[in-house]
C-alpha cells in the first residue's frame, strides 16, 4: 500500500490550487477562515463559479458532465479547496441526491434534474428525518398515495420532515415517503422528488440555540407530486436511501476541514497568549495525532480504490471518528479564546457586527460553532448507531 502522491498527482494538486486562488473570491474566503456567517448568495455564488468550470460535481463520471476524476483527485480537490478557504459545497444536490438520480433515474431524469445541478442554479434539500423518525428512519411515516384521475397519474404527498439543514432555500427536496405498509418497514418506503414550490408545501424555522435559522420543519398538505418524480420503482426506496447515506456519511468525516480548523485553532491559541501552555499544547497535539490518523484511514481507501482493491465499508467509521473530532476542535477553541468565546448576540450579527471592533475577531463567533456542532455525532445517522453498524458490517460481531 503506497500512501504517496504519484508526480502526476502533485501536479494535479497544484493544478487545482492555482485555479481555487485565482476563483475564489476574497470576501467569502474572509469569511470562511473566520468561520463567520455565510449567506445563500456566498454559497450559491460559490457553487455557481465551480459549476461554470464543470466542477460543482466534481464526484461525477463525464458522461453525466463531471470532470470523472478518480478518488485521489476527488480527496486533493476537497483538501485545496478547504484549506483556501473556500465554503463546503452545500451537499444536498451533487454529493448526495445526484448519486441517486445517476444510479436509479430514468434517463428523462437524469437529462430533466441534473444539469441544474451541476450549474449550482437549483437548490436542493433532504427530507429524510421526522419527528420519531431520525436515526431509524424505517419508521418515516409521510405518506404518498398513488392517484390515478383526470389530472394524471400523481402522488398526494401528507406529513411532516424535520431538521431540513437550509431548507429554507430550497428548490426541490428529495424525500423518503411512505407507499405501503405490507411487510417489514423498510419494503414501503419510496424516494420522491419534491418541487418546493407545490402548493400545500410549507417550511417553518427551527431557531436554534445559537439564535440561528440553520434547520427547518417542512410540511406536505395534500402536495400533488407527478408519478414520473418517483426514482426507481415504488417502495424500494430504503435501498436508495442507504446508496445516499454513504455519500454523506463519508461527506461528515471532512478531514480536509478537520486540518484547515486546526490551524485556526493554533492561530487563536497564538493570539490569545496560551499556545505555550503545556496542557493545551497537549490537547491540541492528542488532536493533531486524531487527525492524521483520520487522514491516513482516507488515503488507505484510495489506496484500495486505485489498485482496483475492495475498500471495507468504511463510511460509518469515517463518520464516527470525523464527527468526534469536529466537536474537539470547537472545544478547544473556546478554551483558547476563554472570554472572548462567549458573546454571541444574535441582533448585533445580523447588523453586520463579527466581532472586529473588540481586537478579537479571530475568535467571533466561537460559540455559534461550538454550539452548532454538537449536532454532527447525531445527524446522518447518530454515532451509537453507526457503531452497532460497524460491528456487524466490518467486525462481524
Amino acid at each position: 500500500m503506497d500512501l504517496n502522491f504519484t508526480p502526476e498527482e502533485l501536479g494535479f494538486r497544484q493544478m487545482v490550487r492555482d485555479w481555487v486562488a485565482t476563483h475564489l473570491p476574497d470576501d467569502i474566503r474572509h469569511k470562511v477562515l473566520n468561520a463567520l456567517r455565510l449567506s445563500k448568495d456566498d454559497m450559491q455564488r460559490w457553487a455557481r463559479i465551480l459549476g461554470a468550470q464543470g466542477w460543482l460535481g466534481y464526484g461525477w463520471p463525464k458522461q453525466f458532465g463531471g470532470p470523472g476524476w478518480n478518488a485521489v483527485q476527488k480527496h486533493l480537490f476537497e483538501e485545496e479547496c478547504a484549506l483556501a478557504g473556500a465554503p463546503r459545497i452545500v451537499p444536498f444536490g451533487p454529493v448526495m441526491v445526484a448519486p441517486v438520480i445517476m444510479a436509479f433515474g430514468s434517463p428523462e431524469q437524469q437529462q430533466r434534474f441534473l444539469p441544474g445541478i451541476a450549474s449550482g442554479d437549483v437548490w436542493w434539500s433532504q427530507g429524510y428525518s421526522e419527528p420519531g423518525s431520525g436515526s431509524d428512519l424505517a419508521s418515516v411515516k409521510t405518506r404518498a398515495e398513488r392517484v390515478h384521475d383526470n389530472s394524471g397519474d400523481h402522488y398526494l404527498v401528507n406529513g411532516q420532515k424535520t431538521w431540513t439543514t437550509l431548507g429554507q432555500h430550497g428548490d426541490w427536496i428529495f424525500c423518503l415517503v411512505r407507499t405501503s405498509n405490507e411487510g417489514k418497514p423498510q419494503t414501503g418506503i419510496s424516494f420522491l422528488l419534491v418541487d418546493m414550490k407545490s402548493p400545500g408545501v410549507s417550511v417553518r424555522p427551527i431557531i436554534t440555540l445559537d439564535g440561528e435559522h440553520e434547520v427547518n420543519e417542512v410540511f406536505f398538505d395534500n402536495v400533488k407530486v407527478p408519478a414520473e418524480n418517483l426514482i426507481g420503482e415504488e417502495n424500494k426506496g430504503w435501498t436508495y436511501a442507504k446508496h445516499l447515506l454513504a455519500h454523506e456519511r463519508t461527506n461528515i468525516a471532512d478531514v480536509n476541514r478537520a486540518k484547515r480548523e486546526l490551524e485556526r485553532l493554533k492561530r487563536i491559541a497564538k493570539a490569545e497568549g496560551v499556545y505555550e501552555d503545556v496542557r493545551l499544547r497537549d490537547q491540541i497535539a492528542l488532536l493533531e495525532v486524531d487527525i492524521v490518523a483520520l487522514e491516513m484511514l482516507v488515503l488507505r481507501v484510495l489506496s484500495a480504490e486505485k489498485s482496483g482493491k475492495q475498500s471495507l465499508d468504511i463510511a460509518g467509521l469515517l463518520k464516527i471518528r470525523g464527527s468526534e473530532i469536529q466537536q474537539r476542535y470547537t472545544e478547544l477553541m473556546m478554551l483558547a479564546a476563554g472570554p472572548y468565546s462567549l458573546p454571541f448576540i444574535h441582533e448585533a450579527m445580523e447588523a453586520g457586527w463579527q466581532g472586529d471592533h473588540v481586537g478579537a475577531a479571530h475568535c467571533a463567533p466561537l460559540a455559534s460553532v461550538y454550539f452548532n456542532t454538537r449536532k454532527t455525532t447525531i445527524y446522518g445517522g447518530s454515532n451509537e448507531v453507526q457503531r452497532n453498524i460497524v460491528s456487524q458490517t466490518v467486525l462481524g460481531a
